[in-house]
């Protein structure tokens, strides 16, 4: 995937502004900020790895993984962040529901110390369906990719 970068892109958005974007809270929040978000079309989120994590007490004792799931996930909530960017304030605290997870590779182990650039691209959007090609890169090197479809919804 591209870098999101150049004049459409929209400045960043740090961790209160995520928290304001999307429900998700500690240990279930897998976005630490998003570096550049261009409305309707893309966004680059950044996952800083850290031993503190619970997933590492058991997932896996002397050789600490990130658990594929949460990998997901991550890509799962920069793709949200970029469907309240488009759509606005009025969509800030919404839930967005999976509703599929496609051609879903895991292509090298992801570990504490590791930063997770998180690259997701609007593919569609019919309604409250949203479809994401997202990728994650560490170090420059592809470690996992996946396409996503959600559906944003108000949770009260």
């Amino acid at each position: 995937m591209n870098d999101v970068s150049g004049p459409s892109a929209v400045g960043s958005a740090d961790i209160v502004r995520i928290m304001r974007m999307i429900p998700h809270r500690y240990p279930m929040l897998m976005v630490d900020k998003v570096v550049a978000m261009t409305p309707g079309e893309k966004a680059t989120g950044i996952k800083n790895v850290t031993i503190n994590e619970p997933q590492f007490q058991g997932h896996f004792p002397g050789q600490p993984v990130m658990p594929g799931v949460m990998i997901v996930e991550a890509m799962a909530q920069t793709a949200a962040v970029l469907v309240v960017q488009t759509l606005g304030p009025s969509a800030e605290g919404k839930l967005v529901y999976f509703m599929a997870i496609d051609d879903c590779r895991f292509r090298r182990p992801i570990g504490p110390g590791d930063v997770m650039r998180i690259e997701v691209v609007k593919q569609r959007q019919r309604g409250s369906v949203w479809r994401f090609a997202c990728a994650v890169d560490v170090d420059d090197q592809r470690s996992a990719d996946a396409v996503i479809t959600a559906m944003i919804l108000d949770h009260k």
